[in-house]
């Protein structure tokens, strides 16, 4: 395994390279809620966890309004010439001011829907935008010195999901390597904005660790059931929709306990199992206390409902929903799986994918997490028991997150809203299910290490590098206009 920590630098070093090139090359304030985001980042630098659902920031509006591009929203051929504008800061003060004026007061009047988002990330951009400020960044590089922050949890991510699978696959030098190396270089664009969404699949990464290791003594230490506890509690905080990954997470520590009272083993597991709920309990209940005080629920959840103008639908609606069509459910299915790959990010409105991409995604998805589903029964020779009960969890967890928001899109009545809407009743957000990224691409590996067991690891290999080739090429053949964008990072004046 010493032989594999040179690679591991390596494919860090090179998950750096991939997320600061791309943040750099998108414009600022992409479709994916990114303003907002950025605004309750400044929130927190200025005043702490908002009260309430506010208006965006007049700080926060003063760069949106700058260095906005309606590149992700909008065709060019709305515009004259069929040309965009150019980026505002390029423009006489005299001629763009009114313009910029009469945006900033549009934008005043919007609410703020992300406010009641747990603080973990908000909190470090804060403490990030700051830090930022004293260095001397300034202008239109200050959002990117925030969407560079990125750049600092990718490393962590990547050996993070080399740790689980150490523990996982203690025999298996191809899905060691091939878990981070996936993470490395996944192509999803979450990790080039803005947003809370990169925290949860470092954070549950984590909780695994701590989960696994604790899950497989007999006599649980106070330290494990500290970090075991800690990590839940930052999985709770990073991001509400990571609630499943953590009920699943409870029940597991709960089966154990319930096997330890049988056996009549509970008494030394006490300490650390007291250390555990301690540490996972107090943090959630002090957040969703002041969830309960400014925002009327326990998460915050029913409040962004409301911002939204969501309403839940009458238990016998539910069951004309369209996801209980074929066609429905490989609507939401290859929705959910393309964007957990890819992201959402749009380019003239259109999607940011090349053709086909999703349905690959998702068929390849799909058809290597059913290669796994033999292993899983004790009959099946050459697994060992931690490995079984690992890859169960994972399976779980990725169904958790899969069933989680196709119960979300068959309970609610989304109105007038855009994205999801009453003619497209579909969560087609897979970065809100990043949570599950790790245990998912334990399935994902484990299962092609399955498909392709006849041959050796010089096959196994030449495989997975051709899959990572693929969704390289593919990446940049669907993000290549960006490049050369007027708005981007490239073109700030310094």
């Amino acid at each position: 395994m010493t032989k594999e920590r040179p690679i591991i630098w390596l494919l860090s070093l090179l998950a750096i390279v991939h997320v600061f090139v791309y943040s750099a090359a998108f414009p600022l304030f992409n479709n994916v809620d990114e303003p907002m985001h950025f605004d309750l980042a400044l929130k927190y630098s200025a005043n702490g966890i908002p009260h309430g659902i506010d208006p965006v920031s007049d700080e926060s509006l003063d760069y949106i309004v700058l260095f906005s591009t309606s590149e992700y929203f909008v065709n060019p051929n709305n515009f004259p010439g069929g040309r965009f504008p150019p980026p505002p800061w390029t423009q006489p003060a005299e001629k763009i001011g009114p313009t910029l004026v009469a945006e900033k007061k549009m934008g005043s009047q919007l609410l703020n829907y992300e406010d009641t988002e747990p603080p973990l990330y908000y909190e470090l951009a804060a403490a990030w935008w700051q830090i930022g400020k004293w260095c001397g960044v300034h202008g239109g590089s200050l959002p990117y010195w925030l969407r560079f922050l990125n750049i600092l949890f990718m490393p962590a991510l990547v050996w993070t999901a080399y740790a689980v699978a150490k523990i996982v696959f203690p025999e298996n030098s191809f899905a060691r390597v091939g878990v981070p190396a996936l993470v490395a270089f996944m192509p999803q664009t979450a990790f080039y904005s803005i947003s809370d969404d990169i925290l949860s699949p470092l954070c549950f990464g984590l909780t695994l660790i701590c989960l696994l290791l604790f899950l497989d003594v007999e006599r649980p230490s106070v330290p494990l059931g500290i970090l075991t506890g800690a990590a839940l509690a930052a999985t709770f905080l990073a991001k509400t929709t990571n609630l499943p990954l953590i009920a699943l997470s409870l029940a597991s520590i709960l089966l154990k306990v319930l096997a330890q009272i049988h056996e009549g083993k509970l008494k030394a597991s006490l300490p650390s199992l007291v250390a555990l709920f301690g540490c996972a309990g107090l943090p959630a209940i002090l957040w969703m206390a002041w969830c309960r005080h400014f925002y009327g629920d326990y998460t915050g959840s029913a409040a962004k409902a409301r911002a939204w103008g969501w309403t839940v639908k009458p238990f016998s609606q539910w069951w004309q929903h369209p996801m209980f069509t074929p066609i429905g459910f490989w609507t939401y299915l290859s929705g959910q799986m393309g964007t957990f790959w890819q992201g959402e990010f749009r380019w003239h409105n259109n999607l940011l994918v090349v053709p086909g991409s999703i349905t690959i995604y998702t068929l390849l998805s799909m058809a290597l997490v059913t290669a796994v589903v033999p292993a899983l029964w004790r009959t099946q020779q050459g697994v060992a028991p931690l490995q079984r009960k690992a890859l169960w969890l994972s399976l779980v967890y990725f169904a958790s997150a899969l069933g989680f928001f196709a119960l979300a899109s068959i309970v609610y009545d989304f109105h007038d809203c855009v994205n999801p809407s009453r003619k497209h009743p579909f969560f087609q957000a897979g970065r809100m299910m990043l949570g599950a990224l790790i245990p998912f691409l334990l399935l994902f590996v484990y299962g092609l290490d399955r498909v392709l067991y006849r041959f050796g690891n010089r096959i196994k290999f030449a495989t997975l590098g051709a899959m990572i080739l693929g969704m390289l090429l593919a990446e940049i053949a669907a993000d290549w206009p960006v490049f050369s964008n007027p708005y981007n990072w490239f073109h700030l004046p310094r």
